[in-house]
């Protein structure tokens, strides 16, 4: 399985790389240094069901730039992304793209209630599906449900990991 990480250029950018075992990719973007935690539980789930993710860190706020050129350059299949406080990210993401955006509101301040809503709250024609409060975990399972619909073998992980109860 192919993976890249990168981390912001103040922390220096990593890459490591393996082959993947389907044809489809999830991009599962931070939006701080401070959510690493929350996209490596995302990244460790779709590790676990071989699909090739990349993990970024990118603000809408601090580096839209960086942002706006990783979504234009990006082959991913399905977009997750995790923030918190005014939660921007996952809206942003979605207006600039076509493709299935995930939010993970994360539990900043006020028990992550901010962060939901702002997530939630989309305008008409920008969709952004939400799952629970810090529930990485959760949106990388709902990546891979998508992702499902056109790999069979994947569909067949996903049996699979029903039938143990969901556990990984």
């Amino acid at each position: 399985m192919r993976v890249n990480v990168y981390l912001p250029i103040f922390l220096g950018c990593r890459e490591a790389s393996s082959g993947g075992d389907f044809l489809v990719k999830v991009a599962v973007v931070i939006g701080s240094e401070s959510d690493r935690e929350k996209g490596l539980e995302a990244a460790k789930v779709l590790e676990k069901f071989g699909v090739e993710y990349d993990l970024r860190v990118l603000s809408a706020h601090r580096n839209p730039k960086d942002l706006e050129e990783y979504l234009d350059s990006s082959d991913a299949d399905v977009f997750i992304a995790i923030a918190g406080l005014s939660a921007a990210l996952p809206g942003y993401i979605a207006s600039r793209t076509v493709k299935p955006v995930i939010g993970v509101p994360r539990e900043v301040k006020v028990g992550g209630l901010d962060a939901l809503l702002s997530i939630v709250q989309m305008p008409a024609g920008v969709p952004v599906a939400c799952v629970g409060i810090d529930n990485a975990k959760n949106a990388a399972v709902l990546a891979v449900q998508m992702l499902a619909l056109k790999e069979a073998k994947l569909a067949e992980k996903l049996r699979e990991f029903r039938d143990r109860g969901s556990r990984l």
